[in-house]
């Protein structure tokens, strides 16, 4: 079934064990997505042909936006792209400071051969594509001027494929890693990487290096942004994805960072087009999209982003990409194509015993235990899912058709979501946003980042 190593296959159970959505691997449980994942594959032929582009997948808890949002991430690396995927966070990221969001961006890029922290290896591959062409085009390599050429070149390439825009700084630092790496100052070099990459703890002493000063701002960082873009194509990638998970997180944030965060949204969504090559992928729940406290109070947005119905029928193609709930059809699907996968050593008994009369019975047992709520399931149906994939392999006597039962009260607080917690108290309405007036505006203006 599939092609995955060893190690990717226990990477699968191992996240699922803890109710996390897997890294790698899980393309061989992708079931009942197929459109929606067409329709990123068409986003990103998009972005490979040159265009800028965004996305954004919207669904309520427990509809899989995460695992789609990895599931693209997978699918971008294997066309040849670079990646990074950024979480929303109260205390991590603070999405209304784009110098924050970069710097999240940076840390997170990654290739096929580089999952984290790629940006140096991009830089490598970059300026040996261009040492490349100058040999090509007939310069000695041991020529004492040689390096100065590749400096030349670096920045007249930078101020080509940006069409100007990238800030000196930024082409300033870049020269400055590789005469560094040429002089054998590779620690020296990986600190200006780290400036490069957002990082406000580089010491003075090596921004002096590269006649820097300060650290990359707000209002630098999309420039910035462009020319790592460029460098990410340049060293022979076919673009650059971004995704933005959870970004719900940003309706519990303070007003004032609330408003600017959407604003920010706002201008990503206005400026992807100008960005050839990158795909901004968000992921959110309808109530991020469609309450005024979230894109739908701020007009310019929600005008941009729209998102329409005919009845059960949505366009994949329009803004905002729907995911449906998932349906007990769809988890026995996913419970079988779990149970193939699973590295077990007696695989006769294990699907004899975890029989698909039994994987309809957990079925219905969780569903039940959440208040016959089935989109809310999946994380705590796949963790009970495994756990008795792990107790049938571990006891030749297990019989889980006889021996199980799943008791919701059994599972700690702590393991629940607020949205699962909800459920099991038999509450689903959302809990209010503190300190907020009850006035039909607002956001009262558009800030710039």
């Amino acid at each position: 079934m599939s092609t995955l190593t060893a190690k990717d296959v226990e990477h699968v159970f191992e996240a699922l064990r803890k109710g996390l959505v897997p890294e790698r691997g899980i393309e061989t449980f992708a079931v009942g997505i197929e459109k929606q994942r067409g329709e990123l594959h068409r986003q990103l032929e998009l972005a490979a042909d040159g265009e800028g582009t965004i996305k954004f997948l919207r669904g309520g808890y427990g509809c899989g936006k995460t695992f789609m949002a990895r599931l693209a991430l997978l699918d971008a690396k294997e066309r040849g792209f670079a990646t990074s995927f950024v979480v929303v966070s109260d205390n991590d990221l603070k999405f209304h400071r784009f110098d924050d969001v970069y710097r999240k961006v940076m840390t997170e890029l990654g290739t096929a051969t580089c999952p984290r922290g790629a940006l140096s290896d991009i830089l490598d591959r970059w300026i040996a594509r261009v040492e490349d062409a100058l040999i090509a085009a007939g310069e000695d390599e041991d020529a004492a001027d040689f390096d100065e050429k590749v400096q030349g070149r670096l920045e007249a390439d930078l101020a080509s494929l940006t069409g100007g825009q990238a800030p000196q700084d930024f082409i300033r630092v870049i020269q400055t890693i590789f005469r560094l790496k040429q002089e054998g100052e590779v620690s020296e070099a990986g600190a200006l990487i780290s400036w490069l990459c957002g990082s406000g703890n580089v010491a003075a002493a090596s921004k002096k290096a590269a006649g820097i000063k300060g650290d990359i701002g707000s209002r630098d960082a999309l420039d910035y942004l462009r020319g790592v873009l460029e460098i990410v194509k340049a060293a022979g990638y076919k673009g650059l994805l971004i995704v933005i998970d959870e970004a719900e997180t940003i309706l519990r944030m303070r007003s004032d960072s609330r408003h600017k965060s959407l604003n920010g949204i706002r201008q990503i969504a206005d400026a992807a087009g100008s960005y050839p090559g990158m795909l901004w992928l968000f992921t959110g729940t309808p109530e991020f999209f469609d309450t005024r406290y979230g894109v739908a109070g701020l007009e310019p947005l929600h005008r941009r982003i729209s998102f329409s119905k005919q009845g059960p029928y949505a366009s994949l193609r329009q803004p905002q990409l729907e995911l449906t709930p998932f349906d007990a059809e769809r988890l026995r699907s996913v419970a079988l194509r779990l149970r193939e996968l699973y590295p077990s050593a007696t695989r006769p008994e294990l699907e004899e015993r975890m029989s698909l009369d039994f994987i309809n019975r957990l079925v219905a047992e969780v569903t039940k235990g959440f208040r016959g709520d089935v989109g809310v399931v999946p994380r705590q149906f796949l963790r009970e899912f495994v756990t008795q994939l792990d107790l049938v392999e571990e006891n030749e006597d297990y019989v889980p058709m006889e021996l199980y039962g799943f008791d919701p009260s059994q599972i700690s607080t702590a393991e629940l979501t607020p949205e699962e917690q909800q459920r099991l108290d038999g509450t689903t309405d959302a809990a209010p946003l503190a300190g907020e007036d009850e006035g039909p505006e607002l956001i009262l203006k558009e800030d710039v980042w």
